[in-house]
């Protein structure tokens, strides 16, 4: 049976993958079950690949536009910033994944990312910019920081510091959700 509920989108990274934890314990997973919990009806596709860069998200731009989707919530430039990747590499990307999903009329929810300390005030900075200058410029609606109060939560994130729990992917689809609503209709 055909499903004609209009696409969301959650396309990115191992964040968006839900690495590490159970099958059906993503972020999307979650925010297709507080979605359905609501009333709305509308359908999450998980386009998350883990290790993605952005250079692997333009990569994957047609695949994503396959879904038709009338929302995407983009995540990605963590493995660029872990990586130490430039700037403008990222930023260029970036805006390339932007532009591409407005074209082709889809709303664009840009999160935003930060990285550890370790890898400089300079940078980081730098790196925190890319998501509010391209949320200023296109008028996008922007997650501040996807994992917020998740990455320093008790129990919500796994060993390596960097991945939810799935109790944290609950979490981070009530960020995303809180973000989404507005634009369902």
């Amino acid at each position: 049976m055909a499903d004609y509920r209009p696409v969301v989108v959650a396309f990115g990274d191992s964040l968006t993958a839900g690495f590490g934890a159970e099958p059906g314990n993503s972020y999307p997973d979650f925010l297709q079950k507080d979605l359905d919990s609501a009333g709305l009806k509308w359908r999450v596709v998980n386009a998350g690949v883990s290790g993605d860069t952005t250079t692997d998200g333009v990569n994957r731009l047609s695949e994503v536009l396959g879904y038709k989707p009338r929302i995407v919530i983009v995540e990605f430039g963590g493995n660029d910033g872990l990586r130490g990747l430039q700037i403008d590499a990222t930023r260029t990307n970036l805006e390339q994944i932007v532009r591409t999903l407005r074209q082709s009329g889809a709303e664009v929810v840009l999160a935003g990312m930060t990285l550890p300390p370790n890898y400089g005030p300079e940078y980081i900075r730098s790196f925190e910019k890319i998501y509010q200058d391209l949320a200023a410029r296109y008028k996008l609606t922007r997650i501040p920081f996807l994992l917020e109060g998740v990455a320093t939560g008790r129990g919500l994130m796994q060993r390596d510091g960097l991945h939810p729990t799935a109790e944290g992917n609950a979490i981070v689809a009530e960020t995303v959700l809180r973000c989404v609503k507005p634009l369902l209709h």
